[in-house]
């Protein structure tokens, strides 16, 4: 007897064995079915060695206790290649040990192994299932079949795809006698009708999981003389009747569901159709996706004849596929892996969809399968590791890469399979349960620390898929160009170009071209760029234009390839390669900054200097004025200033792409409003900032230090507003006010020379894109003078001004010059746009005919008004036109109204009680909207423009920027229709009828 406080020497063994619960197995030793061999060493190392020593043991005392006499218990401790099977399996699946409780005697069918027995068929199979007569009897002998698969799988006999390839020759001879039970049940029905069921995914494909939905079309045919409907009807009886048998639970379970909405027409479509039938639809309506589910279609059951001759007459479709019109967007919507429907706390557990999955190395392959596949039979397989190796063999996958993936896809399948036999359950998460995650991986062979290596291993495995899935198609492309190992199986022209092409490059000719150019030789740069170009090329794929990314890629590395950081910069710096890549590929506009000053790259890494966090006015301000003191003369001063201008204005550019797009560093910015404030405060604060260097140099240059009169520049419109976009043009007032002593003549002359020489520099042609700037807004238009004292403008709004230059002064703010100034003339203009007695109805009559009059009158002609962001129905006009007016009306008492931002001023005014929040929410909807549309179209087109492209290219950026994918163009342009009504609803509502 153990002694009070210490450990018996069974329980010390128990743990060194691996048992997690000793004082349970102990008691389980000690039970009457174990007494007798409680201390046999060959049990004790024989459960040790299992996945679960406590699960195994656990399963064996249940098996032994259903057991008559001690048959089993005997063979068990002789016979060793029993003893592992069994106990192999009761470690690994308690599903399956249940079975074998409520089945005592089919323990049998591990003891045995005839030669054929080591790699079963579906001969086999069907041998074990022939005396199944109904559902219950099929459930019974499939698990009998599934035991034996189970044990040559964990005790290392079978390796994962010969596995797979059991698992799927065990549901074919399932589905065959499922067939046979429902034909049997309906003789009549089976008397009139030929029907061939064809395997898909991964059980067409020979590489079936333990628990997976079976995937199955049916092909249904009349017999001899039979009418074709009639014969239609009763093959769907039969199918529907096979699927029930699989699917339905019985006292046994279920085996696993039966899936046909692979089948033409999805769910919606006829469960069984004709060879014709089926043929049409393949012809006229199929999509990329369902050629794609076609690789791996196999005749399984049935009328054998029927079902090779469904594949006959498919086939050659399938490698017709990337001949498809809509091929190439139909490939980069599936290359954008879905995972949005996975709920975030499981994505980093998916073995299937997340990131570096299953999923991953799938696609890479049956994608390649595709574009290829056409021109080399060798290809045409439906077993993914099959196919894999045949790329390798044939030069259009990397033999390393093919080599890691194929690892990877192992391990993974692997820990798919030993997490579902456990309980025989269809999941792909990896468990989190410290028991669960032990088991799996010491199921894996991993025992010094299970639970650490499987987790080390398992990301490995996902890190290398997602690091390999984009490099796969790329590298190959690389090395056809640059030939660097002779000998060595590598794409040929033409197979290179037709990879292009399925990748959305539309002039393969010319990528390849780039590509020679910038990997080719020995040189360090051309090894550094042949590991970038992979990745890159990708992440160009994803943009709606490939081939301008490429280009523009080239071109920088021509400017800078001699230049020894930018290299290092994209290689070294995360980020930087992937926000490059965005940039260049994401339109006109931002490549063309780029181009003028190829230095600025160093701004999308993350190290000193870098970094796409946008400046602030001060910062902008100090830097320009510095720049200006330091040159020489005002013309060189101004070209200074315009440097730091295109430079930061790149700077914003590509933060907003990087923001729209999203990186694997940076998701996409979920908040579009705060990338509209973005670009609009930092264009804002820019355009200021160039404006006061502009006006340094050229009072420096004329007068010195001190200029006759106080100066002061008034943002007007979308520039006061903090709203400018990337074509604006700056809207001002330009003030002044003589200094004491001075002639009114003498400063006036001087404010007009500064106005004049401002705008004549910021506007010279260079290699910096000019400021334009816009003074029509003054009093009395282009009619009037360019400058005005303060006095003058007080004269003027005290007898003429207008109820139009009223509302325009709800955007006025100082932006540079004399601040002193810039304040007064806030305070004289503060009464007229915040009129204490509020509008009376004249004036909102006025505002409202003059609003209808613009609508009418300045819509271009032949634009489609609905698409028309600033003057259609729910754009920019309407709602700052309906916040204004809110702003004239109620501004004098409440304060928040007095703000010359937009989106301030709507916020302000639902506070104020003055529009619900649902109006306000669409109405900020709306303006948000329309200013993305516009700052896209400039992006892309590199000019401004207030509609929606029309070029597809174009169009298909836009729909980028926006968020939308490949392929959805159509949903982006009904989006803009939706929200702009509904707004105008709104508008009609509050500034019409108000």
């Amino acid at each position: 007897m153990t002694a009070p406080g210490r450990r018996s020497s069974t329980f010390t063994r128990l743990l060194r064995h691996g048992f997690t619960d000793p004082s349970a197995a102990e008691r389980l030793l000690d039970s009457a079915e174990l007494s007798a061999v409680r201390n046999d060493p060959v049990l004790l190392e024989a459960l040790g060695a299992t996945a679960d020593p406590d699960l195994a043991l656990h399963g064996l005392v249940r098996l032994l206790e259903a057991q008559g006499d001690r048959e089993l218990l005997d063979t068990v401790i002789a016979a060793k290649p029993l003893r592992d099977r069994l106990l192999g399996v009761l470690g690994a699946s308690a599903a399956l040990a249940d079975h074998l409780a409520r089945h005592p005697g089919d323990w049998h069918a591990l003891v045995m192994y005839e030669p054929r027995d080591l790699h079963p068929g579906v001969e086999e199979f069907e041998r074990g299932l022939a005396e199944a007569t109904d559902p219950v009897s099929l459930r019974v002998a499939y698990r009998r079949c599934l035991l034996s698969i189970a044990a040559r799988d964990v005790c290392g006999t079978t390796d994962l795809a010969q596995t797979a390839a059991e698992l799927a020759d065990l549901a074919t001879a399932t589905l065959r006698a499922a067939l046979a039970i429902a034909r049997a049940a309906a003789p009549d029905d089976a008397a009139v009708c030929r029907l061939a069921v064809i395997a898909m995914g991964k059980c067409g494909g020979h590489e079936l999981n333990y628990v997976s939905d079976v995937d199955v079309i049916f092909v249904g045919e009349a017999a001899d003389g039979a009418d074709e409907g009639k014969a239609v009807r009763a093959a769907t009886k039969l199918a529907s009747h096979m699927m029930r048998i699989c699917s339905e639970t019985t006292v046994e379970g279920s085996i696993w569901p039966v899936d046909a909405n692979l089948r033409p027409e999805g769910r919606n479509g006829p469960l069984v159709r004709t060879l014709s039938s089926h043929l049409a639809y393949y012809q006229r309506w199929a999509k990329t996706w369902e050629f794609q589910a076609l690789l791996k279609a196999r005749p399984v059951a049935g009328d054998a004849e029927l079902g090779e001759d469904y594949i006959a007459a498919l086939e050659p479709l399938v490698w017709k596929a990337a001949e498809r019109e809509n091929f190439v967007p139909d490939v980069q919507k599936m290359r954008r892996r879905v995972v949005e429907n996975i709920p975030v706390t499981e994505i980093e557990r998916e073995l299937k969809l997340g990131p570096g999955g299953l999923r991953d190395v799938e696609f890479a392959v049956q994608l390649l399968q595709l574009v290829h596949g056409r021109s080399d039979a060798s290809l045409r397989s439906g077993t993914t590791l099959d196919a894999l190796q045949a790329l390798a063999a044939g030069g259009y996958v990397g033999r390393g890469d093919a080599v890691q993936l194929d690892d990877a896809y192992r391990f993974l399948r692997s820990m798919e399979h030993r997490i579902q036999l456990y309980r025989l359950r269809r999941t792909h998460l990896v468990p989190e349960d410290e028991a669960d995650l032990r088991r799996l991986g010491r199921s894996l062979g991993l025992r010094a620390d299970p639970v650490a290596e499987l987790t080390r291993e398992w990301k490995r495995h996902t890190g290398a898929v997602r690091r390999l899935h984009e490099k796969l198609f790329y590298r190959p492309l690389l090395d056809a160009v640059a030939q660097l190992a002779p000998g060595e199986a590598r794409l040929s022209p033409e197979a290179a170009r037709e990879r292009l092409v399925a990748l959305g490059y539309a002039d393969p000719a010319s990528a390849l071209r780039h590509l020679e150019a910038l990997a080719s030789g020995v040189s360090r740069k051309a090894a550094i760029q042949r590991t970038l170009l992979p990745v890159l090329l990708g992440w160009f794929a994803d943009s709606a234009d490939p081939d301008a990314g490429l280009l523009n890629f080239r071109k920088v590395s021509d400017a800078l390839g001699k230049t020894p950081w930018y290299l290092r910069l994209l290689r070294d710096e995360g980020a930087a390669a992937e926000n490059l890549a965005r940039v260049l590929s994401a339109g006109r506009l931002a490549p063309d900054l780029l181009m003028r000053a190829p230095e600025a790259v160093a701004l999308l890494g993350d190290g000193d200097g870098g970094g796409l966090e946008t400046r602030s006015r001060a910062h902008l301000e100090q830097e320009i004025l510095a720049a200006v003191g330091r040159a020489d003369g005002a013309v060189q001063a101004v070209t200074a200033a315009r440097g730091v201008r295109r430079r930061e204005l790149f700077r914003t550019a590509a933060a907003d792409i990087v923001g729209s797009y999203g990186t694997e560093a940076q998701p996409v910015e979920a908040d579009q409003g705060a990338l509209v404030d973005l670009v609009g405060g930092a264009v804002s604060d820019l355009t200021s900032a160039t404006l006061a260097g502009a006006l340094r140099a050229v009072v420096r240059e004329g007068w010195g230090d001190t200029l006759p009169t106080r100066f002061a520049v008034i943002g007007m419109g979308r520039f006061g507003g903090h709203e400018l976009g990337y074509g604006s043009d700056a809207d001002v007032l330009f003030v002044h006010e003589p200094r004491d002593g001075v002639e009114e003549r003498e400063a006036s002359d001087a404010a007009n020379k500064v106005v004049s020489e401002m705008r004549r520099l910021l506007q010279i042609p260079s290699a910096d894109p000019p400021l334009l700037i816009d003074a029509d807004l003054r009093p009395e238009g282009k009619s009037g003078p360019l400058v005005r004292s303060l006095k003058s403008y007080e004269a003027y709004y005290r007898r003429w001004s207008l109820g139009w230059e009223a509302q325009a002064l709800l955007r006025a703010e100082p932006v540079a010059g004399d601040e002193e100034l810039g304040r007064r003339f806030v305070e004289l203009v503060d009464p007229l746009r915040y009129p204490t007695a509020g509008l009376g109805d004249d004036a909102v009559r006025e505002i409202r005919r003059l609003k209808a009059r613009m609508e009418s009158e300045r819509m271009p002609r032949g634009a489609d008004p609905k698409l028309h962001t600033k003057l259609g129905p729910g754009g920019l006009s309407d709602v700052e036109w309906t916040v204004q007016l809110l702003q004239l009306r109620h501004g004098a008492e409440v304060a928040g109204l007095r703000t010359t931002r937009t989106r301030a001023a709507l916020t302000a005014a639902r506070t104020a009680g003055l529009l619900s929040e649902e109006n306000a929410g669409i109405l900020d909807e709306a303006w948000v909207l329309a200013t993305r549309v516009r700052n896209a179209v400039m992006l892309v087109r590199g000019r401004a423009g207030d509609t929606f492209p029309s070029g597809a290219r174009e169009l298909a950026a836009v729909g980028r920027y926006l968020g939308y994918g490949p392929g959805h163009v159509g949903d982006m342009l009904d989006d803009y229709r939706r929200t702009a009504r509904r707004a105008r609803a709104v508008v009609d509502d509050l500034f019409y009828g108000g």
